[in-house]
């Protein structure tokens, strides 16, 4: 029984925003959003495991320990406890089961949640959220094997939205409208492939802040106003065409985040001199998005940008599918 190992495995995948459009602070501290994810086929994937005799609990986290294993840049801080989006969201899926069999509820056996992130950490590309999103299946096929139930469509919708306004989006990939606070999501047409080189630097930027900061300059400059009308990336996305799609890619929280992080526009202006069809920062950044006219060209601005140490990157395609198992058919 000691070597006794069972698996439960997901992944979902990182998102550059189209366009983000960034209205008034809202009364709950968020602000109201218009904006247009792509889910690129950079995955994050997370796995919960069962080994040998375990301890079973009835109340408190089934997760005994969490591990990360970074292709990329790894944090000066620990981000492998009980605050992380994917441990969270374990624990909420028990939760929700414990809530609803109530007395009928059983003792579930500990698990060990093991991440592989190829996403950058606080980069602006929804990784956290990812990892959350692929959680989130995994702890339902883990729930469903131990209890022979597992939660509704509905139950993981609220989950997911009560864990972080991306998560959502990581559940649904390809290409989304997103309002509220990016969690209310409609799906859009999107015709053809869109291949991106996403560079960062190893110091992030908080979300929070860059929002914070975007309120303050708009005070001071009436040029900044909200951009929600999402009418012209729909447009351009039906067309197929990335080099009309790159003509209308906008964020509006781009001045804030280079304010707060000068040297975006020294990597904006670089990306550039490659010849790409457009540079933009990817959400609240560091990392910045450049959307390249197709693999190849994506490819080498790559090696280019991250010839330096100033820069670690990668080549990405989009829209990349929904979060989904890897659990093998028992």
């Amino acid at each position: 029984m000691s070597d006794f190992k069972l698996e439960f495995a997901a992944r979902a995948y990182g998102k550059v925003n189209l366009h983000l459009g960034v209205g008034e602070a809202r009364d709950d501290g968020y602000h109201e959003l218009a904006t247009v994810f792509q889910a690129v086929d950079r995955p994050e994937t997370v796995t919960l495991r069962v080994n040998g005799e375990t301890d079973r609990v009835l109340a408190g986290s089934v997760v005994e320990s969490m591990s990360t294993t970074f292709h990329v840049n790894e944090p000066d801080e620990d981000i492998d406890g009980p605050n992380n989006l994917a441990w969270r969201a374990v624990d909420a899926v028990v939760e929700r089961y414990r809530d609803r069999a109530k007395r009928h509820a059983v003792d579930l056996p500990r698990v060990r949640l093991f991440v592989d992130k190829t996403i950058f950490v606080a980069g602006g590309m929804a990784g956290g959220s990812a990892d959350a999103a692929a959680a989130l299946i995994a702890a339902n096929e883990y729930l469903e094997y131990w209890t022979s139930t597992s939660l509704t469509d509905d139950d993981n919708a609220e989950i997911a939205s009560s864990l972080g306004a991306d998560v959502p989006f990581c559940l649904m990939g390809g290409t989304a409208l997103g309002r509220g606070r990016g969690d209310k999501l409609a799906p859009m047409m999107a015709r053809g492939t869109y291949w991106w080189a996403f560079v960062s630097q190893k110091e992030g930027l908080s979300t929070g802040r860059v929002f914070e900061y975007l309120d303050e300059l708009r005070h001071n400059d009436p040029a900044l106003v909200p951009r929600l009308d999402t009418t012209a990336i729909a447009r351009a996305l039906v067309s197929g065409e990335p080099a009309t799609v790159a003509g209308v890619l906008h964020n509006d929280l781009q001045p804030a985040a280079v304010k707060l992080h000068p040297n975006l526009r020294n990597t904006l202006h670089e990306a550039r001199l490659q010849g790409v069809l457009r540079a933009i920062v990817s959400g609240s950044g560091p990392t910045v998005a450049i959307l390249c006219e197709n693999e190849e060209h994506a490819r080498k601005t790559v090696d280019a940008l991250t010839s330096t140490v100033a820069y670690e990157g990668f080549a990405a395609r989009g829209p990349a599918p929904a979060a989904h198992s890897l659990t093998a058919a028992t």
